[in-house]
């Protein structure tokens, strides 16, 4: 059983052999090609999943969101997802879906917590009354001067900025808990590995492969005739 199993693997490698060179080169740019459509095909797939996760984030609909985020990371845990990113005006290639924001839910979230706080009691024990009210009361003309929606950036900017005017003695023991959400709890980003076992992964390999067998042949062939230089020269 061994010593068939033996000639098989005999007759691969004299198959193997026989292949001229430039057979193998088109072989490998076919190959090449094929890797790079397929894994622009991986990265089609990871920007419309991530597509549904930002509809879905606009939605508000959270158990949709949830659902896209799971579907996303796995999608790019199990495959090879090359993505080109924009840091600071300089490009650069990594593996994964790049730093992205659920924005909208940020925006929820905050407007949500600024609104409870807003309607809040004055406090007549407190002399600054309540600061909530007051940074709304500086903030809503601005938004509506400035043509700020509620639950806008601008609007939650101004808010956060009035409140920092006020000592930290301003606010009562039941207001330190009324806080802005820090924006990284909504901040994403899900790593690709640089090979996967997919499709595009075994036609990388593969593509490997032949471009291995392509050099060492070269390099077998350079040194033949370097070798037959030197002996047609001693």
């Amino acid at each position: 059983m061994g010593g068939k199993n033996i000639k098989s693997v005999k007759r691969s490698l004299y198959r193997l052999k026989a292949i001229k060179t430039w057979q193998l080169f088109l072989v490998f740019i076919l190959f090449v090609f094929a890797s790079a459509t397929l894994l622009r095909i991986d990265h089609i797939k990871m920007t419309t999943l991530r597509s549904e996760v930002l509809s879905a984030d606009e939605e508000g609909n959270t158990e949709l969101l949830s659902e896209k985020l799971n579907e996303l990371r796995n999608f790019t845990r199990k495959h090879i997802v090359i993505n080109v990113v924009d840091d600071n005006g300089i490009k650069k290639m990594e593996f994964g879906t790049g730093v992205f924001y659920l924005e909208n839910s940020y925006i929820r979230d905050a407007t949500a917590i600024i609104n409870q706080a807003s309607e809040q009691e004055i406090d007549d024990s407190n002399p600054n009354g309540n600061i909530y009210a007051a940074a709304s009361a500086v903030c809503r003309p601005l938004a509506i001067a400035n043509g700020w929606a509620w639950n806008s950036q601008g609007y939650l900017n101004c808010f956060t900025n009035e409140l920092a005017k006020y000592p930290a003695s301003a606010l009562s023991e039941e207001n330190i808990s009324v806080t802005i959400p820090s924006t990284e709890l909504y901040r994403h980003e899900f790593l690709s590995p640089i090979w996967a076992p997919c499709l595009s992964g075994f036609v990388i390999l593969v593509t490997a492969v032949i471009g291995v067998v392509i050099f060492i042949r070269f390099l077998i062939w350079l040194v033949l005739e370097i070798t037959l230089i030197i002996l047609k020269n001693p």
